[in-house]
């Protein structure tokens, strides 16, 4: 099937059927993502982050590739059930996991759930003109940034004894800018792309060690243990892409050199020359990893390796970028593709033996996979007329 085809159907004919099937709270509101291989639910609860990820792909939808009233209303349900039920009346923060009935359950230190809300806010506002909505967007996003960048806020992860800094503050912060400057204009939305990209170079871009470091220390010294030697290439290889997409938007040869450079680096610290896919984590020393999950092969990072790929081989034409897009979409299709029921395995073993079946949990829901297929399709289209496809019959 031609790459273009994949997507496309992939995305329309068999990931949104199965989660606006079996997802779809019509009862409550929102999606439930807990669910079995079959899509039967096996946990009502729900994860916030999945809301706001839900909202924002059926907007996204709606608003970039047709204007389809079930997608609006699904995407208007979430966003109202994110408004009704997932911020703390007491200090205005978002919760992580509430109930299938929105109540309370948990909240995290940290306020991605605010940042996967502002993008959903921000599509809702495309939609629909509604200027409330281009409001929350814009003031989540804020709180996102003051709550990870002002003192007393977020709890730090270390001790004073080794503070550390991590990626994933500013390429979430990156992505996001990026979203609501198309939805709402958002007006400082180059400052802090700017801002965020800079510190990734900065601190956790390491040409001396030839790869992108998860940890740092605050300054951006190399920490030399298990925390700042464990590598996550489908974390870099995420944030790689969103500086490719930044290039592109701009033009700028320098920003597509940097995500280039980065996905090299990711690409072959992570790719599993033996079994295929991207491992999940790796040690920068090539000593053994703390997590016992370190060799699993989940389905977010090969998702955003075959759109960082893709994206790097119309930006450059260079082919080993064509290369690796074709083994990882072809590795992704053949191990993580579930034929009979439809979406993809979340988690295999290192060989590609399903783990465990569910195809979705807190963490797993309408998101990276339908992403990649959206961005991937139009990507395509959009290139089309260069004639720099790369081969249409994946072998």
């Amino acid at each position: 099937m031609p790459l273009l085809e994949a997507y496309c159907k992939g995305l329309l004919e068999d990931v949104l059927p199965f989660w606006i099937q079996h997802g779809f709270d019509a009862a409550h509101g929102g999606f439930m993502t807990c669910l079995n291989r079959d899509g039967t639910v096996i946990d009502t609860d729900k994860g916030v982050w999945q809301q706001g990820r839900a909202c924002w792909l059926f907007g996204k939808l709606f608003n970039h590739v047709d204007r389809r009233e079930e997608w609006l209303n699904l995407a208007r349900n979430t966003g109202d059930f994110l408004e009704r039920y997932c911020f703390d009346a007491q200090d205005g923060r978002m919760w992580f996991h509430v109930t299938r009935e929105g109540l309370p359950i948990r909240k995290r230190r940290y306020a991605f759930s605010e940042a996967f809300a502002a993008m959903a806010f921000g599509q809702l506002y495309r939609a629909t003109q509604v200027a409330e909505y281009a409001e929350k967007a814009q003031a989540l996003f804020r709180k996102f940034i003051e709550h990870h960048l002002e003192p007393g806020h977020c709890q730090p992860k270390f001790t004073n004894t080794r503070p550390m800094r991590g990626i994933g503050f500013p390429m979430i912060a990156i992505n996001v800018a990026q979203e609501l400057r198309e939805s709402i204009d958002l007006n400082q939305a180059n400052y802090w792309i700017d801002r965020c990209i800079e510190t990734i170079r900065e601190f956790h871009v390491r040409p001396e060690l030839e790869c992108v470091l998860e940890n740092v220390g605050v300054d951006g010294q190399f920490v030399d243990h298990f925390d700042g030697r464990t590598l996550n290439p489908g974390h870099a290889i995420e944030a790689a892409w969103f500086i490719l997409w930044e290039g592109r938007y701009r033009g700028d040869s320098e920003l597509i050199r940097l995500g280039c450079q980065m996905l090299d680096w990711m690409w072959t610290r992570g790719w599993d020359s033996q079994h295929g896919g991207l491992l999940y984590f790796v040690d920068v020393k090539n000593l053994p990893v703390q997590e016992y999950w370190h060799d699993m092969k989940f389905w977010w990072p090969q998702c955003e390796a075959i759109i960082a790929t893709l994206l790097a081989w119309i930006l450059t034409g260079e082919e080993r970028y064509a290369e690796w897009h074709r083994q990882v979409h072809e590795w992704a299709h053949q191990h993580l593709a579930d034929p009979e029921y439809g979406e993809w395995f979340g988690y295999l073993h290192r060989d590609a033996r399903v783990s465990v079946p569910i195809k979705g949990n807190l963490w797993k829901g309408p998101f990276h996979l339908p992403r990649m297929q959206l961005y991937c399709w139009k990507m395509l289209e959009d290139d089309l007329a260069s004639a720099r496809q790369p081969e249409q019959e994946p072998r």
